[in-house]
């Protein structure tokens, strides 16, 4: 199976139906899927081929979709790598997944060992490929499993992980969401998020289904206001944050959104001030889902009404769950089980057998399911702060901050806020003779240099203690 072979087949009859707008730029289907034939075509003359490990440092564009398919549809698995991450964050995915070719526009990463990349398949961007000698040969189950994708995520005890997906997992992953979202070709969806986080389920099911997108995470908010005004998109899928500035501009009418058939909230929680402002801003109900790399998109509150507020619905058709160790108020970890699930970790390799309790994946999330099987997420196992629908591994910043040379210790937790989900926050414990005063803006200074900027706390408190276990570990803060 193959993902781009699946989307050609699947558009056949949509040849000259927009794919992609990206300001000025559009793509109709065949021009979409020929530009990636044509980009693969050249990076099948730099040596890339099936099962290597292509790192793909971009910005979100049209550019970016044409890359991907085109690695994809030579059955090589793609590394996404964000621009928003440190050049240290960047060397750790590299390093880490070991990939075997560096892909990347050269203002964002310009190796000594790549060199430009000649093909008339892009429609606005230049890349640089470069092929790395890998240290390692993957694990042998790694070129049984027809990788697609390999997200890399620190995790929350800043052991790499590196989620892998094969051909088959999207698709059943992709299929699966859509019992919930139900995409058609006549549906305009209005993109903001970031493809290097949100990619698989989202953007490979739109083009499976023929559907349009419409980019419009540049110039935010007046490319989404563009994007519901002028091309009277159908479908929106954004973070709570998007939504609240939505709710408070003045350029939509209250009736802006009477075409949107589905609005979805992802990447974060969503608030409840967020869904009530936009509620009684719009007269239109905000849908949350929950999405987990492991698992795909199992859950997308698709009724309920307000009473339901605070919900991420019920189970999608094709994923079941469970709660494991309940506590007196119902409250569990939640378990998930269906279609599309992770293959494997990738560094170090853990394959799905080792993941998965008789296909049961264990998410590290806390819930709760009330009478009528609607889940709420209550808390997190896995200490991970939401800042703006971005992940911040606590563990890791603060692994970050001990290693200035006057700090002693430190803790890194999220404070609640309205609009930004939670606030990035640390407290810190200097080593004797350090002056507060004069250590903030070095000490911010020093994580902006290591860290992707919205890993950096907000807001630096100096303490002279923190508060530990009998057993000698940092308490966290809930």
């Amino acid at each position: 199976m193959n993902i781009f072979s699946a989307i050609k087949q699947e558009t056949a009859a949509l040849a000259h139906r927009t794919a992609v707008i990206e300001g000025e730029k559009r793509l109709s289907y065949g021009e979409l899927l020929r530009a990636a034939e044509l980009v693969a075509g050249s990076l099948e003359a730099k040596g890339v081929g099936p099962l290597h490990r292509v790192g793909l440092l971009c910005d979100d564009s049209i550019d970016y979709i044409v890359a991907s398919l085109a690695i994809l549809s030579l059955s090589a698995a793609i590394v996404p790598i964000s621009p928003e991450q440190s050049p240290e964050e960047v060397d750790t995915v590299i390093d880490r997944i070991d990939v075997d070719f560096l892909m990347a526009e050269p203002r964002l990463r310009d190796e000594s060992y790549c060199e430009p990349l000649q093909t008339d398949g892009f429609v606005a961007k230049a890349f640089v490929i470069g092929k790395r000698a890998v240290s390692e040969q993957p694990n042998e189950e790694y070129f049984r499993c027809n990788p697609a994708f390999i997200r890399f995520s620190s995790g929350t005890t800043g052991t790499s992980k590196g989620v892998v997906l094969s051909h088959e997992a999207i698709l059943a992953r992709t299929d699966a969401a859509d019992r919930g979202l139900q995409i058609t070709q006549e549906d305009t969806v209005l993109w903001v998020l970031s493809m290097s986080y949100h990619f698989v389920v989202t953007i490979l099911l739109f083009l499976r289904r023929g559907a349009t997108i419409v980019l419009c995470g540049h110039r935010f908010p007046e490319s989404l206001i563009d994007g519901i005004l002028n091309h009277r998109g159908t479908f929106i899928y954004a973070s709570p944050f998007h939504y609240s500035l939505l709710s408070r501009t003045d350029a939509l009418p209250a009736d802006a959104l009477n075409h949107v058939r589905l609005a979805v909230s992802t990447a974060m929680k969503l608030p409840e001030a967020v869904a009530e402002e936009f509620c009684a801003r719009f007269s239109f109900e905000l849908s949350e889902a929950y999405g987990i790399i492991e698992v795909g998109l199992p859950f997308v509150r698709l009724a309920g009404g307000k009473e339901k507020l605070g919900s991420v619905g019920r189970a999608l058709p094709d994923f079941e769950i469970r709660l494991d160790n309940r506590d007196a108020d119902g409250v569990g970890e939640i378990l998930v089980r269906g279609k599309g699930i992770l293959d494997a970790y990738y560094s170090p390799w853990q394959g799905r057998e080792g993941i998965l309790t008789d296909g049961w994946f264990a998410t590290g999330d806390l819930g709760r399911i009330d009478a009528d099987g609607f889940l709420s997420i209550v808390g997190r196992e896995k200490d991970v702060i939401n800042f703006v629908g971005m992940k911040v591994f606590a563990q890791e910043v603060e692994a970050v901050i001990n290693r200035h040379p006057l700090v002693q210790e430190s803790l890194v937790y999220g404070v609640p806020h309205p609009r930004y989900g939670e606030l990035p926050t640390a407290k810190i414990v200097l080593r004797v003779g350090a002056a507060h005063d004069a250590v903030v803006d070095e000490l911010r200074r020093f994580c902006y240099q290591r860290l992707a900027q919205y890993k950096v706390p907000k807001e630096f408190q100096f303490v002279d203690h923190l508060s530990k276990t009998a057993s000698g570990k940092i308490r966290r803060q809930r």
